[in-house]
């Protein structure tokens, strides 16, 4: 069995594969203060779960834009199933074509959901994730990644908002009834939710007018499905799209 594992600065995405299945998701909270040992056992609590032992793991891939915490989850999962995990980066064969200007600089999540869309989805091809950075990278008809756009996450921006303001305070990330609020709360929340969904439409527009064609776009990452619900563009959801890129990177290095 396959372990696939996508740490971000908010969450950490666990995927286990038998062949081509996926036969788990979970979500462990990033946390830089833990040990291999604390994320071992949170690992093997995860399988426990679905009940799948250490000792099926056969193998593990792993992206990571946190280096620190993805030492320790490297070194928990050789603690805990006796393997050394593949870590996407530089020499790993991913088959993508990178034409920023510096390749090099393309993040491992990025080059994780690219794979997985060129293997699922029609090109060219946008792909939205939206975590703690909310990001869109863009495949032309071949494939290639052309480059893209990064914005603040939601979240982030509501950290802002209740960070640096006397009277805001925290609200939970969810479309209000119409897009003029009655109250703090909701024009708050109809800031976040139709205001992030009116800028995906708006970039997806100009993306499309510099393609010159139409693109498949799909979107992943944990608050997607609330916010592209309220897009007037056409938007798959995929919730394991960058599992998949690992799971077919994987395979292409194996």
């Amino acid at each position: 069995m396959l372990l696939t594992i996508d740490i971000g600065n908010t969450n950490i995405t666990l995927g286990a594969y038998n062949s081509n299945i996926l036969r788990l998701t979970a979500r462990l909270a990033t946390d830089t203060r833990k040990t291999d040992d604390q994320y071992a056992i949170e690992i093997r609590d995860v399988l426990s779960l679905y009940d799948i032992s250490s000792d099926q793991i056969e193998d593990c891939i792993i992206s990571s834009v946190v280096p620190s915490v993805a030492k320790h989850i490297s070194q928990a999962v050789s603690k805990l199933c006796q393997i050394v995990p593949l870590m996407l980066g530089p020499g790993v064969k991913t088959g993508l074509n990178i034409k920023i200007d510096n390749p090099a600089q393309l993040g491992a999540d990025l080059v994780a959901g690219a794979v997985g869309a060129i293997d699922a989805y029609t090109m060219p091809c946008v792909v939205i994730d939206m975590g703690t950075a909310s990001t869109i990278s863009v495949l032309d008809r071949n494939g290639a990644f052309l480059g893209g756009v990064i914005s603040a996450g939601v979240r982030l921006t509501l950290r802002a908002l209740t960070e640096n303001t006397a009277l805001l305070s925290s609200i939970p990330i969810e479309a209000p009834k119409s897009v003029i609020g009655t109250n703090t709360t909701e024009c708050m929340q109809s800031g976040l939710v139709y205001g992030t969904a009116a800028m995906l439409d708006g970039i997806l527009e100009q993306i499309t007018q510099e393609l010159g064609e139409k693109p498949t776009v799909v979107a992943t990452g944990g608050l997607s499905k609330e916010i592209i619900t309220h897009c007037k563009t056409n938007i798959i959801y995929n919730e394991n799209l960058l599992l998949e890129g690992l799971r077919v990177i994987y395979e292409k290095n194996h």
